[in-house]
């Protein structure tokens, strides 16, 4: 065989070793950081559920606070 075909074969090998090799790695390190992405959203998901609890709750607490106000109010005019 000549030298310059051994050469050349030897050289696509080398470069689609390492063309596959760099975008295996390349995948692993993007789904890697989808998937901190998707725990990072997953989380702010449960901090907005969370919050709009807490802000339903509140309204009712403060109707309470209204009615207790309110009762308040009565039994101090009828002393």
């Amino acid at each position: 065989m000549n030298e310059t075909l051994i050469v050349a074969v030897l050289s696509l090998l080398g470069t689609l070793i390492g063309t596959l090799g760099g975008i295996v790695v390349s995948n692993k390190l993007v789904n890697y950081r989808l998937q901190q992405l998707e725990s990072k959203v997953q989380a702010h998901n449960n901090l907005v559920e969370r919050t709009y609890h807490l802000e339903s709750d509140m309204e009712v607490v403060h109707e309470q606070i209204k009615v207790v106000n309110h009762r308040i109010g009565d039994l101090e005019g009828s002393i």
